[in-house]
């Protein structure tokens, strides 16, 4: 997992509420187990005019033009905006693998669905809570956004907006440790328990 760094952008302003995890990822494409290549397929009844299946050259099929996500200037955005309750449905993990894949570092809605909060830390996506106040101005902006995770804060047009996260998850964010790097760090107290261990039950 990369370290979250400070960064500007441009943000999409996906203007819905109750975006269930069926429609940032249908689940024709969960046969797949890779974490990557599904950022193609990220809002593909959305963002595509026929019926997408994995495998399918999406270079070649229709675009919908009347999608934020295919408008010229939110290429390369780094920013989701969105309404409440993103992420709700099933609790499928390659969501936040399809959103990272595309681009997105971080997602800033008024809420969230529980699970899907959890998952998009594990995987190096910043989730922002931000109330609808705050909301209304960042939709209503086309200027470009700063995220600054160590200051815990939303930069538009010299005005700061800050949110909370826990410090456990800030710390895993800016050091790039997903559950894996983080129980590594303590590789030689496993490795010594280990030993210590079938030395003691060398029967096992």
């Amino acid at each position: 997992m990369q370290k979250f760094t400070t960064f500007t952008s441009i943000a999409v302003p996906l203007k819905r509420a109750n975006i269930d995890t069926d429609s940032i990822i249908p689940k024709q494409f969960l046969k797949s187990i890779k974490r990557s290549g599904f950022g193609a397929n990220l809002f593909d009844e959305w963002r595509y005019l026929d019926h997408g299946e994995i495998g399918m050259d999406n270079s070649k099929r229709p675009l919908n033009m009347n999608f934020v996500l295919n408008q010229a200037k939110y290429q390369d955005a780094k920013i989701l905006l969105v309404l409440k309750n993103f992420g709700c449905g099933s609790s499928r993990e390659h969501a936040p693998w399809a959103l990272e894949d595309y681009g997105f570092k971080t997602i800033i809605a008024p809420s969230f669905a529980d699970i899907f909060y959890n998952n998009c830390f594990k995987n190096g996506i910043l989730p922002i809570v931000q109330n609808n106040n705050v909301m209304d101005k960042l939709f209503s902006s086309t200027d470009k956004i700063t995220i600054n995770l160590d200051t815990q804060s939303i930069n538009l047009n010299n005005n700061t907006y800050h949110f909370e996260i826990d410090i456990e998850r800030k710390i895993r964010l800016i050091n790039g440790l997903d559950d894996i790097s983080l129980t590594l760090q303590y590789i030689n107290d496993i490795k010594a328990f280990e030993k210590h261990y079938f030395n003691k039950y060398n029967w096992l």
